[in-house]
């Protein structure tokens, strides 16, 4: 990976007309933006559909795409919406927060009647893409026309026959669900349609997707549904344990995500099969792809299923090294980030150092002189990606406010910036940053913004308020792009395309320079 800059913003957090960020005129904009700032890389949050939450590392299916970023406006357009029937229906008042009560409610009544006018059945780009991912759509697909059958309740809840897919049950509901399972996947190829072209056109401007996904899967899933052999399931399809973090300094209890462990001898047994196609479906999706709990492959913490809290549970070994050398077999070489933020022990960095992927430094995490760290500038390899604050992390606002006066005096000596006004800090964090010697360096777009806690994205271990921030539409003006810009050109991250565009004006300079010499010249001569 060669020194660039990125900018991190989820899809849910553009500006649109309809409530909520998606592939609409607004995404494609930003990413002329971003082109114009110099940049190489968005990074965004993971894509698939969120479920109780809406969490996007809690979903429906690790393959599927998230129906709320299908463009009303490319639907109306098609001729199967209309604006009228857009413009009527309510997804909240505030253009800076979502609500995902309306915007489940009245969204998807609205794509209903766009499947039901498009005559799907008709088009066969709709059938070859249901043929090409058959291996993960149908399962999909059926998962959620049943559990709409089921009033949304969870597979674990569902009557024994269709919960253990049976086979008379399964070909029962084939034919009773019919037209939903259709829908689904016409959701499904109208989410690819729309992505595939946002992505190509991003690609065409100089900038590569980041791609985020989970180290889990949720257990209310088509991927736990249809692979129950996958995971730490008893007889009866019942978690044995659970994933989540040990008691710490910021949780006595710990954390207890819920999510199904997996049977990693029982991936071992199929050379990883259902890894090796996981990725390669995301290598499809993002150019680069980042690996959420990078540091559970070498060790996982078990925690007993039923349990209310995390303190009685466990590490475990995970694959290690040996999944990734079976992936880079079957898949090559591929652009990788390893999320390793948290405790690292010496085998956690082990695996990071034989994997070859580059680690995640975090500004935010580096200025409490009472102890050591290896989040300071100064101690970065190349071989990383800096960012001054995660999704999980305040904004560099709010997270300065915090810091106590030991910590605020730290920062001030270490930046040399004590005169700097206390409003206009959080630039100088995103200058070390940019500055530091890692490869790649990702900010926030609320920390450019210099935005406070009212942008955080989330807050982790609490319910509600979360991933409902969005940018509106006169953030991230021309001054803010120019800014962007030459912070991006003095720290020699500059995307090919503007390096190009820069060499390419400095000839014509230097050839009108030329020229005008010799043209006097030429008049002198003539005298």
């Amino acid at each position: 990976m060669k020194r660039a800059a990125g900018v991190l913003l989820p899809i849910t957090s553009l500006p649109s007309k309809y409530g909520i960020g998606c592939f609409s005129k607004e995404a494609y904009d930003f990413v002329d933006k971003l082109a114009e700032a110099g940049q190489s890389y968005w990074q965004i949050l993971p894509l698939a559909p969120t479920s109780y939450g809406d969490s996007p590392y809690q979903s429906f299916s690790s393959f599927a795409g998230n129906p709320y970023f299908i463009d009303l406006e490319a639907l109306i357009r098609e001729g199967v919406l209309t604006r009228e029937e857009c413009d009527a229906c309510d997804f909240g008042d505030n253009a800076s927060q979502i609500d995902y009560g309306k915007i489940y409610a009245q969204r998807f009544a609205l794509l209903r009647k766009a499947y039901e006018r498009s005559e799907i059945y008709k088009k066969s780009d709709f059938h070859v893409f249901c043929q090409k991912n058959a291996w993960w759509l149908d399962d999909y697909a059926l998962f959620m026309a049943v559990k709409k059958r089921f009033d949304g309740q969870s597979w674990i809840k569902w009557a024994e026959d269709i919960r253990k897919r049976w086979g008379f049950a399964m070909d029962y509901y084939r034919r009773e669900c019919y037209y939903d399972i259709e829908f689904y996947k016409y959701l499904q190829y109208q989410f690819s349609v729309q992505w595939i072209r946002l992505k190509e056109y991003a690609n065409n401007r100089g900038i590569q997707i980041i791609g985020d996904i989970p180290i889990y899967v949720a257990f209310d899933s088509a991927d736990a549904w249809a692979s129950p052999e996958l995971f730490q399931f008893d007889s009866d399809y019942q978690p044995v344990a659970v994933a989540g973090c040990p008691p710490d300094a910021f949780s006595a209890t710990g954390q207890l995500w819920g999510n199904p462990l997996y049977r990693w001898d029982y991936h071992r047994s199929t050379g990883y099969d259902w890894w090796c196609r996981r990725l390669a479906y995301c290598f499809k999706m993002y150019d680069v792809v980042r690996i959420d709990h990078f540091r559970g492959f070498d060790e996982y913490y078990s925690i007993p299923y039923g349990d209310e809290t995390a303190i009685n549970g466990h590490w475990e070994k995970g694959p290690g090294i040996e999944l990734f050398k079976v992936i880079e077999s079957r898949l090559g070489q591929q652009n990788i980030i390893a999320e390793d933020l948290g405790f690292m022990t010496d085998t956690v960095i082990q695996l990071l150092e034989d994997s070859g992927y580059p680690g995640m430094k975090v500004i935010e995490f580096a200025f409490d002189p009472r102890e050591e760290t290896n989040y300071l500038p100064h101690s970065y390899d190349r071989n990383a990606v800096v960012y001054t604050g995660t999704h999980d992390n305040e904004t560099l606002v709010q997270w300065y406010k915090g810091l106590d006066e030991e910590c605020k005096a730290f920062a001030a000596e270490y930046m040399n910036n004590a005169s700097t006004p206390d409003d206009q800090k959080y630039w100088d964090f995103i200058r070390l940053a940019m500055m530091s010697s890692a490869n790649l360096c990702v900010i926030p777009v609320q920390d450019y913004l210099g935005l406070d806690a009212e942008a955080r994205i989330n807050h982790p271990s609490t319910l509600g308020g979360n991933w409902s921030w969005r940018m509106t539409s006169d953030m991230l003006n021309d001054e803010d792009i120019k800014k962007i810009y030459a912070l991006t050109r003095i720290s020699a991250r500059l995307s090919e395309i503007m390096k190009k565009r820069e060499d390419e004006a400095m000839a014509k300079k230097v050839a009108a320079e030329k020229a005008a010499k010799a043209a006097e010249k030429a008049a002198k001569a003539a005298k």
